[in-house]
């Protein structure tokens, strides 16, 4: 096993890591709330466990042995030698974002090597004080007795049931051996085993634990059985890979007396003591999510229940969406030259096409969909942080974590959200003093909510902060010379308030780690539009700040409005559209220099795409002008086109890094004739001209 290459299994390895460091970061705000709550503590203890038996297989022997002081310290409050303290939570959280960048690190390319974490594993292993006299201590999970084993009152009716029905109760306690790479199988099979000589009660982990692997290599079967403790000892130790089988007779008379609160559920068994970390097999470097804090009653099932999902690289996925383009694009050329050909016999095989590769396209988008809740879990470990730096008092309120997007949209909003929640803990939701003072309660609210919206997806993030002060907007904007004061005097508090979102505008007294820079509120409006979404802020002064991020759902293919302006064809994504509308000459008047027109008893400012795009062959002079009506934030605006072509499905393409960062073009689609035709940002003009 030593020489064994383990570098096919590094991936399978940092995606569990990943969970098992989510998965240990909740359980650890769980446990700060509540630092005597045995049951979260045992959850702890088998994460990081299993977190330490993965990184000793893979060879991170600095993981590893980080991960081996925090399961002793965790161990230790087990035991109620060393009950948790606020420094103790300090120090694990430090170590969960240790073992974060040393995962980070490995992804990179490199390894653990070169983080030294002697001081922090010396810190988590500090000599305990002696328990105060009386005070009292945490029961541990189980202990032993003279001659059996302590169980809880429920665990003792069980032992005299089965005492009473002539058979005997056993605690069959399997190891497997070290070699072993089938390790689920073979606790089938020593399930299956038992069951044919009486009546499983429980396993320690679960059957569903141990049919998913979520052990090291022993466990423990509670069973009950008119068998002989040789019997039931051969007949496991004859299966293949069990090294052995220790039978241990539970009798009901030497069980005492339940705690209060034992008597809830049955106790967890006590871990097996390790000399040295346990050499797993390759398929360690695999496991699942650890088995839940309190054992359920053993499942009698036919056979192993097979695998419903498989684990896929995010690349092989980018490929083959890749392709469904490209299928896209080639179902459009061939449509397009049968409309030309006027070939009617190929009506019915083309449509046939169209709903296949429809089909094809829609399974593959539901491939790349992740839900939110990927994004939002790091939050609550985010604010945790940011209430003990800021000395504030802050609920978070997570809403639609099952709301699903586009891989892609969720790796790249996850900055912008973070950009957004310090902007609401540093600068919205004030001190606890200051909210008792203007009679709120002490703690604020901070809620992010996901919810889908027609063929997009809308992220809110609101607080019930100070909100944003639009006399105090415009005196900064004033100072900063960017507005002038009979702008300002006429300027309602909305239109003050959209300032903030000028690049480098900040209303921060000073600069500090967490905002003041003038990057915040820009980068996230900039980011959301890149992404082909709107941003919206809507903010009233002591009552608080929402801000909307609507998203399309993926980035790839897209329905868009085509257009022509001038001899060029454009597309502009439907997302951005709310109507088109055909507006006559003699309906164009001119307000403050620019024109306008009336949308159903609405001013509707118009602008020339052609002038903006510097287009040739716009006819400036016409009796009816095509418009695209599209919707900015809370502002509509209209743009006067050539032509309007119709909607039609485009695959969106990179223009490559030396054309990205033009203004107003957010990339390029083939169209079905094979001519190129560039992607509109509207929102980045109405930017530029406002």
């Amino acid at each position: 096993m030593a020489d064994m290459d383990m570098s096919q299994y590094l991936g399978a390895f940092l995606d569990e890591t990943d969970d098992n460091v989510q998965r240990l970061d909740d359980l650890l705000l769980a446990l700060e709330k509540d630092m005597v709550d045995m049951d979260v503590i045992n959850e702890i203890f088998r994460a990081a466990h299993t977190l330490k038996g993965m990184a000793g297989t893979m060879g991170f022997t600095n993981m590893m042995g980080l991960t081996h002081a925090m399961e002793d310290r965790l161990d230790a409050a087990r035991k109620g030698t060393r009950p948790l303290t606020e420094a103790d939570m300090n120090r694990l959280f430090q170590g969960l974002d240790t073992l974060q960048e040393m995962a980070d690190a490995i992804r990179g390319g490199g390894n653990d090597a070169h983080i030294d974490v002697s001081e922090m594993v010396a810190e988590l292993r500090n000599e305990a004080p002696k328990p105060a006299a009386g005070a009292p201590a945490p029961a541990p999970a189980q202990a032993e007795s003279s001659g059996g084993t302590m169980l809880s009152s429920q665990d003792a009716e069980w032992v005299k049931k089965s005492n009473e029905s002539g058979a005997n109760a056993f605690n069959v306690h399997v190891t497997l051996s070290q070699s072993c790479l089938l390790k689920a199988a073979r606790a089938y099979m020593v399930v299956n085993r038992l069951e044919e000589l009486g009546e499983i009660y429980r396993a320690e982990p679960t059957t569903d634990a141990l049919e998913k692997e979520e052990f090291e290599f022993d466990f423990n079967i509670y069973v009950a059985t008119p068998a002989p403790a040789e019997e039931v000892k051969a007949a496991i130790e004859k299966i293949g890979d069990v090294q052995s089988a220790d039978v241990e007779e539970v009798k009901a008379e030497e069980t005492p007396a339940a705690a209060p609160a034992q008597q809830a559920a049955p106790a967890a068994p006590a871990p097996a003591q390790e000399a040295a970390p346990a050499q797993a097999p390759a398929q360690t470097a695999q496991p699942a999510a650890p088995a839940p804090a309190k054992p359920a009653p053993a499942k009698k099932e036919g056979a192993k229940k097979s695998s419903q999902t498989v684990r896929v690289d995010i690349g092989r996925l980018d490929t083959l969406m890749n392709l469904v383009g490209e299928l896209v694009i080639s179902r459009a050329r061939i449509e397009r030259l049968v409309q030309e050909s006027r070939l009617r016999q190929f009506d019915d095989t083309l449509s046939q096409l169209g709903r296949i590769s429809g089909d094809i396209q829609e399974l593959v988008t539901k491939l790349r969909m992740v839900p939110v809740s990927f994004t939002f879990d790091r939050f609550p470990r985010l604010i945790r942080d940011l209430c003990k730096t800021l000395n504030k008092n802050v609920e978070l309120v997570l809403e639609g974590e099952d709301t699903e997007l586009d891989r892609t949209v969720i790796d790249e909003i996850g900055d912008p959200m973070v950009h957004l929640i310090r902007n609401s803990m540093d600068h919205g939701i004030e001190h606890p003093e200051e909210r008792k003072a203007l009679g709120k309660p002490e703690k604020g609210i901070l809620k992010i909510a996901a919810y889908q919206e027609g063929s997009g997806v809308v992220i809110e993030v609101s607080d019930d902060g100070a909100g944003i002060d639009p006399e105090k907007v415009k005196k900064k904007a004033i100072e900063r010379g960017i507005i002038t004061e009979d702008r300002a005097a006429i300027m309602s508090d909305d239109e003050a308030t959209q300032i903030v979102l000028l690049p480098g505008f900040s209303m921060a007294k000073q600069i500090t780690d967490l905002s003041g820079r003038g990057v915040g509120m820009d980068a996230v409006k900039t980011k959301v539009e890149q992404l082909g979404g709107q941003f919206d802020l809507v903010s009233k002064k002591n009552e608080g700040t929402h801000v909307y991020i609507r998203l399309p759902l993926t980035l790839a293919i897209v329905l868009s409005l085509l257009i022509k302006v001038g001899k060029e064809t454009y597309a502009i994504s439907l997302e951005n559209v709310e109507e088109t509308i055909m507006v006559r000459k003699e309906d164009i008047k001119t307000v403050h220099g620019e024109p306008t027109t009336l949308l159903r008893g609405e001013v509707l400012s118009l602008n020339v795409l052609g002038d903006i795009l510097g287009s040739e062959g716009v006819e400036h002079d016409r009796d009816e002008y095509p418009v695209v009506v599209v919707k900015i934030g809370k502002n509509k605006i209209g743009f006067i086109v050539s032509q309007l072509i119709g909607q039609q499905e485009i695959v969106i393409k990179s223009l490559g890094r030396f054309l990205a960062k033009i203004d107003g073009i957010t990339g390029g689609t083939i169209l079905g004739d094979g001519n190129v035709a560039l992607i509109l940002d509207v929102a980045s003009f109405y930017s530029t001209k406002g």
